[in-house]
């Protein structure tokens, strides 16, 4: 637990996960500024009564079996429960759909019911659909901004509810504290994907959040070079969460988990200047001609941004745009002749990223209504400039192919 540490997110992105026993080496002085790559699967025990003790007592944090992890991943775990305050622990997994999954059935048993976010990752509404519901559990979308339809909805018999925010296609921002407080007034797990603002921009344990999910694979890593997840949970449920990613042998590599902790370090600057240049480029489309609308939630005429400003204490490099009528020819006329974007799935690397989306595949207790077709950006480290001039070909590309000239 890492209640009562006042030192302030940036130097515990420097300082967190480097513990002395794992830089350093008993009885030799000095230490390395980071914990080695530890690769193992069989752990060597002295004697039979050394691996009967072993096997009897706690594996967390202990070589027990490869599985169980080394001071490698301990160390990016342990730096992940220091970024959110009261947390308990942490634990790793190969992709953040993994962590979604592992934290769901964590929480979840047969015949339970969940209260899923209409605006959620496609991959988690899969995993309620392919594997939950088969499995016994019911899940039930609500919309994510009506506290009214939230409130009435955790009244009927409702284990757990998750939510994302912002929706990382359409950025709705939630009002995480308020529902938070309605789960656990009536005893419900709450649980949230926080990849777009990592713990950096948003505690959400703070928030009142129980169990806390981030695609590590995204700002975490940094690089688009490892797949990764965590889940980050409170003193109630770590316990839990922990058994149940033993019991599925959920684990990373400690290669994986080394480049990840190397990315930690660098997060802060990172997605200072993702959160800048994004700022600039959205202004920037909200001015343009052939744009409807821009989704970001630190824009002022954004339908989410007082929630942002009162909980946020940052943004990041993700957000999409509506095009002013057009059709799929036209958006792909657009997205296919940039020559600073890339396109592709995921997002929180260091090169720019622009996707087709199309939301309206994946509502169930919304409807999703927009004049033309949408893009999700992911601004990288490129200068913003050179980018803004690349969209400002593209949109001149999208009016010519709209308009028929």
């Amino acid at each position: 637990m890492n209640d009562g540490d006042d030192r302030k997110p940036l130097t515990k992105l420097a300082q967190a996960g480097r513990k002395s026993e794992w830089t350093g080496m008993p009885g030799q002085p000095g230490a390395i500024v980071s914990p080695p790559v530890w690769r193992a699967s069989t752990i060597l025990y002295d004697d039979v009564a050394h691996l009967r003790t072993a096997a009897g007592s706690s594996t967390h944090e202990r070589l027990f079996y490869g599985r169980k992890g080394t001071p490698t991943a301990w160390s990016l775990a342990d730096a992940l429960t220091e970024m959110e305050p009261g947390a308990e622990g942490t634990m790793l997994y190969p992709s953040g759909v993994a962590a979604i999954g592992c934290a769901l059935m964590a929480v979840l048993k047969p015949g339970d019911r969940l209260a899923m976010v209409d605006s959620a990752y496609d991959p988690t509404r899969n995993f309620c659909e392919h594997v939950l519901r088969p499995y016994g559990v019911d899940t039930v979308y609500y919309d994510p901004c009506d506290l009214s339809a939230i409130d009435r909805l955790l009244q009927d018999d409702i284990r757990a509810i998750f939510m994302e925010s912002p929706g990382s296609l359409t950025f709705e921002v939630q009002d995480v504290p308020a529902i938070a407080a309605m789960a656990r007034a009536r005893g419900i797990v709450t649980l949230i994907d926080n990849t777009w603002a990592t713990p950096l921009y948003f505690p959400a344990l703070t928030h009142g959040v129980e169990i806390s999910i981030l695609a590590c694979t995204k700002y975490i890593v940094g690089h688009s070079d490892v797949m990764m997840g965590s889940v980050t949970a409170t003193s109630d449920w770590f316990g839990k969460v922990r058994q149940t990613a033993y019991l599925f042998g959920q684990m990373t590599s400690p290669d994986d988990a080394w480049l990840a902790s190397r990315g930690l370090r660098t997060l802060g600057v990172r997605l200072h200047q993702h959160q800048d240049s994004a700022l600039a480029i959205a202004r920037w489309l909200e001015a343009q001609p052939g744009v409807a609308r821009v989704l970001h939630p630190a824009l002022p005429a954004c339908s989410g941004h007082d929630l942002w400003r009162r909980d946020f204490t940052g943004s990041t490099g993700l957000f999409s745009f509506i095009l002013d009528g057009g059709d799929e020819a036209a958006r792909a006329a657009l997205i296919d002749g940039l020559a600073h974007f890339g396109i592709g799935y995921s997002w929180g690397g260091f090169e720019s990223l622009a996707l087709p989306i199309d939301p309206a595949r994946y509502r169930t207790a919304t409807t999703w209504d927009a004049p033309g077709p949408a893009i999700r950006l992911h601004i990288g480290l490129e200068d913003s400039a050179d980018l803004i001039a690349d969209l400002d070909a593209g949109l001149a590309r999208f009016r010519a192919a709209r308009d028929g000239a």
